[in-house]
């Protein structure tokens, strides 16, 4: 019978919960660079085949509606300003590439786990700061900050299972007390 909680399947839940994280972190930046394209289809949508969700979450359609609109203005007239949002989506996976090292070494690596969870923790000000001043509706910023909340979640997993890995190691390699002669 194999140690649940042995350094091998420390390590090995610690890996399983990154790749969820990191794949998570990497899709949401590959979807931040066709945003234009993305909104199309979604208002699209909920004026066709989803139009049961637009009719039940009627502002939600008209938000969709208005930033696909924004998108378009801003595509056209100064694409350039859609620039700041490809850096967004390459800071995500800028970000991603930074968990290899947990991967590598979860414990002398612990800081980037850290670093993330500082970052889902501070998506909730932001949204609730730059949301308003962005004329961001306020159930809209409850979604960005929900991405922060889901995001902590398996990092603080990920961080716990990486402190019992910690002892865990530091244990095993303890030298053996030895009785005074």
């Amino acid at each position: 019978m194999s140690d649940t909680n042995g350094p091998g399947a420390l390590l090995k839940r610690i890996r399983t919960w990154l790749v969820l994280f990191v794949v998570c972190l990497v899709l949401s930046g590959l979807t931040a660079f066709p945003l234009v394209t993305e909104l199309r289809l979604l208002d699209s949508a909920l004026t066709g085949w989803a139009a049961p969700v637009a009719d039940a979450l009627p502002g939600l359609a008209e938000w969709i509606h208005r930033v696909r609109g924004g998108l378009e203005d801003a595509d056209r007239e100064a694409p350039y300003l859609l620039y700041g949002n490809d850096w967004l989506a390459f800071a995500h996976l800028v970000i991603a590439v930074a968990f290899y090292g947990v991967w590598r070494d979860p414990v002398r690596n612990v800081w980037v786990v850290e670093f993330g969870m500082i970052a889902c923790v501070g998506i909730v000000p932001l949204a609730l700061i730059c949301g308003p001043i962005r004329d961001i509706p306020f159930w809209w910023s409850v979604v960005d900050m929900s991405f922060g909340v889901f995001g902590i979640l398996p990092l603080l997993l990920v961080r716990r299972l990486i402190k019992r890995l910690e002892a865990a190691t530091t244990a095993a390699a303890a030298p053996e007390a030895v009785p005074a002669a």
